[in-house]
């Protein structure tokens, strides 16, 4: 849909509104700049650990900004841009990243591990691909019970060769649930290039053996990615089953602030995909559309910058959590021996 370039096929053009275009450009603009700030916070010790998502912008802002109210969210531990979008706030990201009192889950995960039930945004998990079985299961739970919404699954290329892959492919396809699976194919799972990875032409093309539909996009084109989603989201609600979407992109960073992609990818391979880095191409776009010029994006993203700034000030800030936090939210009524544990913890007798 979006040429290299930043110019758009006119036949093509979904031609949302401004808003919504200005909004997209937002958020773009603020995963970015978070993935800046986070990486330069914990080369300096400030937090532990962090998975940037440079170069993956329009694959989880797309994909995100296709979502409607009630729809489930199953992510990976790199889909923050599309955690955003849903409405998880920035500074709760953030917080997270701390595991401080500013934490929703009080320092109970690692960090990059958010979730937030008022929104359907389930828990991230380390083992990967582990949430695709959940989401089917998500997603059958509502097929069941005629709820008209959809579930929608995160994963990346590795995530394929898993066995969790396959059994959730085969019962989606066989019960027909209501599941989109969302495979950004950033092109490396961690250090495994993604020809050592599959003997398939594509992740899409695996769809086809357990009988739905795949999908094939250029992950680095918003308006595209937006579009197959919303259409696979939309079948979905209607009773048409699950689709597998591959969105094609690349991590322009480590896979996390513990790798160092240097060791396993040549330079000229990243300098390419630069070219078609997904922001400055959006930005190409709305300035020929006439919604931006140079100066209002530079000072969108300064804007960006300063927000994260805000949030990073106020999250550390933060005093640690409470000792007794430790036993709370483990079950939804606490039991006596939990209980006991958290009057020890706070200071009283048990």
């Amino acid at each position: 849909m979006l040429r290299e370039d930043g110019s758009v096929d006119p036949a093509l053009d979904p031609a949302l509104p401004n808003e919504d275009l200005l909004f997209l450009f937002r958020k773009m603009l603020l995963l970015r700049a978070l993935d800046e700030k986070a990486i330069s916070l914990q080369r300096s010790g400030r937090i532990g650990f962090f998975v940037p998502s440079t170069g993956q912008e329009a694959s989880e802002i797309g994909s995100g900004f296709a979502l409607k109210e009630g729809d489930w969210v199953f992510p990976s531990y790199r889909d923050q841009g599309a955690a955003l979008v849903r409405g998880y706030p920035l500074s709760s990201i953030v917080g997270q990243l701390f595991g401080n009192a500013s934490d929703a889950i009080k320092g109970h995960q690692m960090p990059n591990h958010w979730c937030d039930r008022s929104i359907n945004l389930v828990s991230v998990s380390s083992p990967v691909a582990t949430q695709l079985p959940q989401a089917v299961g998500a997603g059958y739970a509502a097929k069941l019970r005629g709820d008209k919404i959809a579930v929608i699954a995160f994963f990346g290329d590795g995530g394929s060769s898993t066995g969790d892959f396959h059994a959730a492919m085969n019962f989606a396809g066989v019960y027909g649930t209501p599941t989109v699976f969302f495979c950004s194919n950033n092109q490396y799972a961690i250090s495994l290039p993604f020809a050592k990875q599959t003997a398939s032409g594509s992740i899409a093309e695996k769809a086809a053996a357990y009988g739905f539909e795949g999908v094939r996009v250029d992950g680095n084109d918003l308006l595209a990615v937006c579009k197959v989603t919303r259409d696979a989201l939309e079948k979905a609600r209607a009773g048409g089953g699950p689709t597998l979407i591959e969105a094609l992109t690349y991590r322009m960073g480590p896979h996390s602030t513990s790798d160092d992609p240097t060791r396993y990818r040549p330079e000229e391979e990243r300098a390419d995909w630069a070219k078609r880095d997904p922001v400055s191409r959006f930005a190409e776009y709305l300035r020929r559309a006439g919604v931006v010029d140079g100066k209002t994006a530079e000072t969108l993203a300064e804007e960006a910058r300063e927000e994260v700034q805000r949030a990073v000030k106020e999250c550390e800030g933060a005093p640690p959590v409470s000792p007794e936090s430790l036993v709370e939210d483990v079950y939804a009524e606490m039991p006596w021996h939990l209980a006991e544990q958290r009057k020890l913890l706070s200071g009283g007798e048990g």
